[in-house]
């Protein structure tokens, strides 16, 4: 069998159609490369044939993107040279593009046939590359359909081509959005941007290529046309010389520099800029090849793409338990959370029923999803017509009643051991005894709360982040009781609502606020200590974390963090550590809570408009004459979480390696670039982190004593990824 195959019709117009072998969505792989090659070979050596469409056998998709084992056996090739081997299969995969570019035409840009590219949706990664590489591209009107190059967003950039075609199809300029930022476009918007050539109905796609590819049609692109001249201006031209000055300012900006794949793309869009087409394909390889041999972008294409899309699939999932797709989930609370729950399960199609004590305040809840349908329909991503759909699935009701026939209860209400026990129990008096009942809380142990449950099997944690609608992870917490079906019930719902899960065993905080607590902790810790407030944040940003710790206490409010300390230090009695306490329970009596209040670490705006840290701390906690270096301050926020998360680990509240880096990286950010705590250490090795580790522990305090796992993988050389390598799917 093969994925490509092509026939001839009697006006002479070969189609060949790409349909992967068992899959949905087509995937490029070595063979399919070797099978394009040959087809595109024979079309152009065929008299008969005067051109040539490429489109897929799957309905409302083109490609979905590239087989990353390719990418493995490239490395495998050259045996003690991956490099070599990478080079050398790009430059093949490079040569096929070419050989459908230039559709057979001698250096005179003489002959050639016509090749068009009929595209039936989506089409992303490669699935785009060969598009550019032909002379016309079709899309079908499909407003579902995703059109681009994401590869930056996981760790790489597109390297078949794209960089190379786009900026001289485009402009540097308007090229970057798609390049840097990994923006994908519906076929409407595509055609705006000037990525496709025309969007027809879809049961006129193959009919138009025809006739356009039977039009005789002038097939030269304008790169290979002699005096092209890039649009916006190459980097020598003064316009261009500006757009690079500013593509480098924005890319170090909003990269901190800890992202090699942008900078390689700048410096392959750059360097390829000033030489003729062929030898700029060579310059986007040699930098291809350059990210690829980068650990930052295999540990990001590893924890954002292959371990991510594992978690998603059911990776974690008990095998013997059938499915358990939720058709009526019950949501207790219509606060912020309860509202994003509901409107979440509302999009995925399930039937919600949402609770709270007063009608006024289920009814706000509910209005949480008008208002985001309406956000919809003003961006033209939504109609009138499916807002009325998602809202027909809520039922915004006091009546607990309405929970009959819920095949899962969530219950979202105030973080009180009190108040969730007697929802629990007033719940399962209602509801079947087949119902899971899941919990959401981000602190409370599950196994404390699932006691006011009647059947703890049947009791879970399901730990959403907010706001809900944004974030991707989900963690899904076990009680010491609780069953296979239940865990079950939860990955099931998640990937409903398609979010990313992940699953860990119960305890204190569990694992996503188990590691981000402690970051916040040391942030402030410093702040105490006398370090310069902007050294802590800019520190932080500079390795790659989203926000730092400061900002992140104003982004989740002062109160919150003084209602843990206090929550925490009731269950720990004497082991709790209270340094930052003074600052927090100071900071709350002075009414400072962060952005809700204006005031908080930093300085605000009247519109709430964050400004420059507050000049008060300063005050209270002089700045001390003497700063830590750079890295002792980095060093310092990145231990805390990672011995977190490999004390999470070596603790069994991790159970699947992958779930520690994909939910640091969706749950909390952190440095993405790493692949995650788990994957740095691999990168940075274990023997330095431990003699870093020591350092900090002599220094700082036995909060940084490496924990017992990492110490003895330390001792024998050993990395993460080899020791908890996951099993292979049969």
């Amino acid at each position: 069998m093969t994925d490509f195959t092509m026939s001839t019709d009697a006006d002479g117009v070969a189609t060949i159609v790409w349909d992967t072998v068992n899959k949905s969505m087509n995937v490029m792989n070595e063979q399919g490369f070797r099978d394009l090659d040959a087809l595109i070979d024979q079309a152009l050596a065929d008299d008969a044939v005067k051109g040539v469409i490429i489109t897929s056998g799957k309905e409302g998709s083109f490609a979905g993107g590239m087989d990353l084992n390719v990418i493995a056996k490239m490395k495998e090739s050259a045996g003690d040279n991956p490099a070599q081997g990478l080079m050398d299969g790009l430059m093949e995969c490079h040569g096929v593009l070419r050989k459908i570019e230039r559709g057979g035409m001698d250096d005179k840009n003489k002959g050639g046939k016509p090749i068009a590219c009929a595209m039936q949706g989506t089409g992303l990664g490669i699935g785009f590359e060969i598009p550019l590489s032909c002379h016309r591209i079709f899309v079908a009107d499909n407003p579902k359909a995703k059109i681009g190059l994401p590869e930056i967003m996981v760790g790489i950039f597109p390297g078949m081509g794209g960089t190379t075609r786009l900026v001289r199809k485009m402009g540097a300029m308007a090229a970057s959005p798609f390049l840097l930022e990994g923006k994908l476009s519906d076929p409407n918007k595509a055609k705006m941007a000037g990525l496709v050539d025309e969007v027809v109905p879809a049961d006129e796609l193959l009919a138009k290529a025809k006739e356009w590819v039977l039009s005789e049609p002038s097939i030269v692109k304008p790169w290979d046309e002699k005096g092209y001249k890039m649009p916006g201006g190459a980097p020598y031209h003064p316009a261009g010389f500006m757009t690079f000055v500013g593509a480098s300012a924005m890319v170090n900006g909003k990269t901190q520099g800890v992202y090699p794949a942008a900078k390689a793309l700048l410096s392959a869009v750059y360097e390829g800029a000033m030489v003729p087409f062929d030898t700029a394909i060579k310059i986007e390889a040699r930098w291809f090849t350059n990210v690829l041999m980068n650990p930052s972008s295999s540990n990001m294409i590893r924890s954002l793409f292959i371990n991510k899309e594992a978690l998603e699939k059911g990776a974690v999932r008990p095998a013997d338990v059938p499915d358990q797709s939720v058709k009526k989930v019950g949501v207790l609370g219509a606060g912020m959370m309860g509202a994003g729950i509901a409107l979440v399960s509302a999009l995925a199609g399930i039937e919600v029923v949402l609770i709270d004590r007063e009608q006024e305040a289920a009814d706000k809840g509910k209005a949480y999803t008008t208002a985001h349908m309406d956000k919809g329909i003003a961006r033209k991503k939504a109609t009138e017509e499916k807002k009325e759909q998602v809202l027909s699935r809520i039922t915004a009701t006091t009546d607990l009643d309405a929970l009959k026939g819920c095949d899962l209860i969530v219950e979202a209400v105030f973080e009180d051991v009190g108040i969730k026990a007697d929802m629990t129990k007033k719940v399962e008096a209602i509801v079947g005894e087949e119902c899971i009942f899941a919990t959401n809380t981000s602190t409370l142990p599950i196994t404390e709360l699932a006691k006011a449950s009647v059947r703890a099997e049947q009791f879970i944690g399901i730990h959403f982040f907010s706001p809900v609608d944004k974030m991707l992870l989900v963690e899904i917490i076990k009680g010491a009781e609780t069953g296979d079906r239940a865990v079950a019930k939860a990955l099931d719902f998640v990937r409903q609502i398609k979010k990313t899960p992940i699953v860990v065993n119960d305890e204190r905080f569990f694992y996503a606020n188990r590691c981000i607590i402690p970051y916040i902790n040391e942030g402030i810790r410093m702040v105490t200590e006398g370090v310069e407030p902007a050294l802590i944040e800019n520190a932080a940003k500079l390795i790659g974390m989203p926000l730092g710790p400061l900002q992140l206490v104003d982004e989740t409010s002062v109160d919150l963090g003084v209602k843990i300390a206090k929550a925490t230090k009731a269950a720990l009695g004497d082991e709790y550590d209270d340094a930052v306490d003074e600052i927090l329970f100071w900071m709350e009596g002075e009414g400072r809570l962060g952005r809700k209040s204006k005031a908080g670490f930093y300085s605000y705006d009247e519109k709430g408009k964050r400004q420059l840290l507050w000049e008060g701390l300063g005050e209270k906690y002089p700045v001390a004459e003497d700063q830590p270096d750079l890295a002792e301050v980095q060093n310092r926020l990145l231990f805390a979480q990672v011995l977190e998360a490999v004390g999470a680990l070596e603790e069994g509240v991790l159970m699947d390696i992958r779930e520690g880096d994909v939910g640091a990286i969706l749950g909390w950010g952190f440095a993405p670039w790493s692949g995650g705590p788990l994957s740095w250490l691999d990168m940075v090795g274990t023997p330095w982190a431990v003699e870093t580790t020591n350092a900090l522990a002599a220094k700082h305090g036995p909060r940084f004593q490496a924990p017992k796992l990492l110490e003895d993988m330390a001792s024998e050389g050993e990395d993460f990824y080899t020791r908890f390598a996951p099993a292979k799917a049969a």
